[in-house]
């Protein structure tokens, strides 16, 4: 198989990048705009403007893709809003030009998105449940879908929801905790490691429930996903469980042999959070797998199992086994 992922040297995107290539022995080729990883290994990069129409169709054209996996995104709320136009071309735009490139290759289309299409409310929300939501970055995912699936004969949308795991292209973390999960897990770890306390945020604004997921499993669906030709359509690339932030973190406690006395409860810390207090954010987000299990054949783990691959991909530096 030959795989065209933008956003490869991401978070989510390094892990389907790695499994992918190195799991699944696909041909893997990344277009980049700032981050050229030091080591490429067993992919090929491109330096190149996703918001170049015409770039990224002749480049498409020249690697010609069995299926684009499009996980960039504009990762800056503050931008998303200073910006709408620009935010707008960065999801939407982007979105319809690999759709445009996807149909003329013949390729199928999985598109990156986001749990926070939900509007906090719609606990369990399953495939089917339509989306919600109540910022701009989940109006922004929600179009891209759209995009995606009616620009695309062959489409399938992959949301992925409070990942956690390794970055395979960074050995830092671009921040510490925010309004969602994201790098939550890792926060922790790095911090009950070294012996410093961690103060999980609790509040009404923020994300406080979810369905995590470890982003090397996320990209295990996406590879089942991009294997079956017919495989189309919304699918939920997370784990079985739904968990709140201290749930969560004390579980975290649990598997990688940390003290849970390190950590506290604390209102979150505006200054370092960005969107929080600024902007609205789902509460609940927690996503149910009905339609992704019955037609992937897909189970997915639960949380503890999730968090045990997670220390062992931190341990040995490496990928486990599918």
């Amino acid at each position: 198989m030959r795989a065209y992922v933008s956003g490869g040297t991401g978070f989510v995107g390094s892990n389907i990048v790695k499994v992918f290539a190195e799991r699944h022995g696909a041909a893997v080729h990344c277009p980049v705009h700032r981050f050229v990883p030091a080591d490429e290994g067993s992919f090929t990069t491109e330096r190149l403007d996703l918001l170049d129409r015409d770039a990224v169709l002749a480049s498409v054209a020249a690697f010609g893709p069995d299926v684009i996996v499009h996980s960039m995104i504009l990762n800056d709320f503050a931008a998303m809003y200073n910006d709408r136009d620009l935010a707008w071309r960065s999801f939407v735009g982007t979105t319809e030009t690999l759709a445009q490139a996807a149909d003329a290759a013949g390729a199928k289309l999985i598109l990156v998105s986001t749990d926070w299409v939900f509007d906090g409310t719609q606990a369990g929300a399953d495939e089917d449940t339509p989306p919600n939501p109540v910022n701009y970055y989940g109006v922004l995912k929600m179009a891209s879908e759209q995009a995606a699936l009616r620009s695309a004969p062959r489409a399938a949308v992959a949301r992925v929801s409070a990942v956690s795991g390794m970055h395979w292209m960074r050995q830092s973390t671009p921040r510490v905790q925010d309004g969602g999960f994201g790098y939550f897990v890792t926060s922790i770890v790095d911090a009950l490691e070294a012996g410093r306390p961690f103060g999980v945020w609790e509040a009404d604004n923020i994300n406080m429930v979810a369905s995590p997921s470890l982003a090397s499993e996320c990209a295990e669906v996406m590879w089942r996903i991009a294997a079956d030709f017919d495989a189309g359509g919304v699918f939920h690339c997370c784990g079985a469980e739904s968990a709140g932030r201290m749930e969560l973190a004390r579980l975290a406690c649990e598997v990688f042999d940390l003290d849970p006395a390190l950590l506290s409860v604390t209102a979150p810390d505006t200054a370092a959070a960005g969107a929080v207090g600024e902007f609205p954010i789902p509460y609940d987000t927690s996503l149910t797998v009905r339609r992704t299990t019955e037609l992937l054949g897909y189970e997915p783990p639960g949380i503890r199992e999730l968090l045990i691959r997670f220390r062992q991909q931190r341990n040995t530096g490496d990928l486990l086994a599918a």
